[in-house]
């Protein structure tokens, strides 16, 4: 992997990963066709990634301060009260959601669940999805249709206290499918957010503040080829690039997409995937 390569690919993660168009596709299509080599499997997309989670951090910085402590706060109290059952005391039970961060936590935890059996699932058939154009092609196709149908609902006004844990588990079915290259994760539960009545600003927060424990999980596991990737040297130096580009990208795209979705130009994007994908399966069937 070249320089310009990093730059560009870093770029393209951080514009794509927030617009709704598909990270994983885009960079699919352009690693195929311009035949990319990132040397150590997916650790240079979950780089990307981790570059765009930092990009999340940056701006919902203030929100995602007090999910920590209220998360904390909600680990202290759980275990406060099973130290109670188990050792006879007579204290009285504590409540665990009191305000509507602790409610906002345990709702990004289970939307964090059907994501992460998902991506279990299908994690298998990634290297064989990406090997072509084909599902990519046909995946941003779905994309489109999703976008077109749900991105130009109303929306409603729903949001943290209205929210239910059924809601929460929907949109991570949704976003665990956009594992598939050409599923967009913001496009997929953005959409799920605005299908289930979530206030416009309140869904496109929640769609990425919901990214971050699906981020984190994946660089987890992907730190099994960090010795790969040190080995490499040069092309390590070159992920770091690409990451920090990602990230810096992916900063300013958050903020657009904030507005997009406000002045419901969301489905917009719809027409863009539908081009790129058709163009993706031509190149597959007939030139590549």
């Amino acid at each position: 992997m070249s320089l310009i390569q990093a730059i560009v690919l870093g770029l393209i993660q951080g514009i794509t990963e927030f617009l709704p168009v598909s990270s994983s596709g885009h960079l699919a299509i352009l690693q195929y066709i311009f035949n990319v080599d990132t040397d150590t499997g997916m650790l240079f997309e979950v780089m990307l990634h981790l570059g765009t989670l930092i990009a999340v951090c940056a701006v919902y910085f203030k929100d995602i301060k007090k999910l920590v402590v209220e998360g904390v706060h909600i680990l202290i109290d759980v275990f406060a009260n099973l130290k109670n059952r188990f050792t006879g005391g007579h204290e009285k039970t504590r409540r665990i959601v009191t305000n509507a961060y602790r409610k906002f936590v345990l709702l990004i935890l289970v939307t964090t669940i059907p994501t992460g059996i998902i991506g279990i699932i299908f994690n298998s058939f990634m290297d064989a999805a990406t090997s072509s154009l084909l599902v990519p092609g046909i995946c941003l196709v779905v994309n489109a249709i999703v976008l077109l149908i749900l991105g130009s609902l109303p929306g409603g006004k729903k949001k943290v206290k209205a929210a239910s844990y059924k809601d929460a588990a929907v949109i991570g079915v949704a976003q665990g499918l956009a594992v598939l290259p050409g599923i967009s994760r913001s496009g997929s539960t953005i959409s799920a957010c605005l299908g289930l009545g979530f206030d416009r600003n309140f869904a496109v927060k929640y769609s990425f503040i919901a990214s971050l424990p699906a981020i984190i999980g994946a660089n987890i596991l992907e730190l099994r080829h960090l010795g790969d990737a040190l080995a490499t040297g040069t092309n390590f130096l070159y992920y770091i690039i690409g990451m920090v580009v990602a990230g810096i990208s992916g900063y300013i795209c958050i903020r657009l997409m904030m507005y997009l979705v406000s002045e419901k130009k969301f489905s917009y994007f719809a027409y863009y995937c539908a081009i790129v994908g058709v163009i993706a399966l031509i190149f597959h069937f007939f030139i590549i």
